[in-house]
């Protein structure tokens, strides 16, 4: 399975591609003006309270209310979270309410097990197991101690391959104007 658009890379243990970066903001839109100020990338597809269908945090039932943004630099997307509530999370290991910087990189494994338990031998445990309502999901493995953030491992469906197309496309596409388009 391959992207529409864009052939985006799978990556397995031996060869990993990141296909995004993502970073953890205090206030969205106050970040989402000040990364089009910083870097001139836009526009940003905004989800405000994603639906996740099953979270769990550290193997236990867990809820998360978070809103993203997503923009595309280059061949890399770059997504901005907040999270809005306190509740144990990936998020809340690294960064209290209105802390700020990198979380993680995401990539699209070849197989999400087996990525997963690549990273576990390396002494990186799973932190956060996340299924949003339209299927998509990730594991976020913790690998603070060897390169200082977490690693996202998506599970892949065609819907996660269309969001990725709809966010290169408006990169593409993008006039300039509408910076932020609600998704």
């Amino acid at each position: 399975m391959r992207g529409g658009e864009v052939n985006w890379p799978f990556s397995s243990a031996a060869r990993q591609r990141f296909v995004q970066n993502a970073y953890h903001v205090g206030d969205l839109d106050e970040a989402i003006m000040r990364w089009h100020r910083l870097f001139g990338i836009g526009p940003f597809i905004v989800r405000r309270n994603i639906a996740l269908g099953s979270v769990h945090y550290r193997g236990a039932p867990s809820e998360l209310h978070i809103s993203a943004a997503h923009a595309q630099a280059g061949p890399v997307q770059i997504e901005l979270i907040v999270q809005h509530c306190d509740t144990p999370s990936t998020f809340r290991d690294m960064y209290k309410g209105g802390e700020e910087g990198i979380h993680h990189v995401a990539l699209f494994p070849e197989d999400h097990d087996a990525m997963v338990a690549h990273y576990a031998a390396q002494g990186c445990a799973v932190t956060t197991d996340i299924v949003t309502a339209e299927g998509r999901g990730a594991s976020y493995v913790d690998c603070r101690q060897q390169i200082g953030h977490m690693i996202e491992i998506y599970r892949v469906n065609q819907s996660l391959f269309d969001f990725y197309d709809t966010i290169a496309d408006a990169a593409a596409r993008w006039d300039g104007r509408q910076l932020v388009i609600e998704y």
